[in-house]
């Protein structure tokens, strides 16, 4: 199961980071390591840091944008300290694990880490089902990127050795969400629509699309979901063109 999670560093600044990152991996039994437009790598401090875990690095896929770095995840959680404006529904680290150890067991699944200064953005955020927020001192609460990456992965680990000790093993989602990429598709597609029909201004969009992603990753659509709302949308287009 554990084969099926993706840990995705977005714009990482610091080559060091990916190494420490690489090896908090490797020792909770993670290995599917995924790089979004990294400012300095490959570096031999990345190495350096990786601590025997070289073998995460060399076989860490490279992606030039996060559409890459997800492309057929069914499920996608983000790690973000801060709260947002438009809510995104926020799980701590142990649910995060239980959800996304039971989600591999059918699919892709990506957990998403920003860069260190600032974190995850809102458009990254667009593309997640929802947040993991770690626990901290409500007064220091500055994790670096690799400790981040360890907790999280310490409890994917332990959930899925409870997983794997259970006779029944983890259990098996009877909804299975479309892939990331669809979901991308139809909302490019929406907002297409939206836009015809003047129900979304452009040059004044007011976060409405920002609200209606974060309502279609609550409900988690499947394939034929998808693939009906899309049809809704085409049968508009093609009323309107009468």
């Amino acid at each position: 199961m554990l084969e099926n999670i993706r840990i995705v560093l977005s714009n990482t600044s610091h080559p060091g980071n990916i190494g420490a990152a690489a090896r908090a991996m490797k020792t909770m039994e993670l290995s599917r390591l995924y790089l979004v437009n990294p400012k300095k790598y490959p570096d031999a401090e990345a190495t350096a840091r990786a601590s025997g875990a070289d073998d995460l690095l060399a076989q860490a896929t490279l992606c030039d944008d996060l559409d890459a770095a997800i492309a057929g995840c069914q499920l996608v959680i983000g790690a973000s300290a801060r709260s947002r404006r438009i809510p995104c529904p926020v799980i701590d680290p142990a649910s995060c694990a239980q959800q996304a150890v039971a989600e591999s067991a059918q699919g892709e699944v990506a957990i998403l880490f920003g860069c260190e200064r600032s974190g995850l953005s809102n458009a990254e955020i667009d593309r997640c089902q929802s947040l993991v927020q770690i626990p901290t001192n409500p007064v220091y609460g500055s994790l670096n990127l690799a400790s981040a990456v360890q907790i999280i992965g310490y409890e994917i680990l332990v959930a899925q050795r409870h997983a794997a000790r259970s006779s029944a093993g983890p259990a098996m989602p009877e909804h299975v969400p479309a892939a990331a990429e669809e979901l991308q598709r139809y909302f490019e597609h929406l907002e297409s629509v939206l836009v015809k029909l003047e129900f979304l201004d452009p040059d004044n969009p007011r976060k409405l699309m920002r609200r209606l992603r974060r309502l279609y990753n609550r409900a988690r659509p499947d394939e034929n979901e998808i693939n009906i709302l899309r049809g809704v949308l085409s049968a508009t287009e093609q009323e309107r063109h009468k």
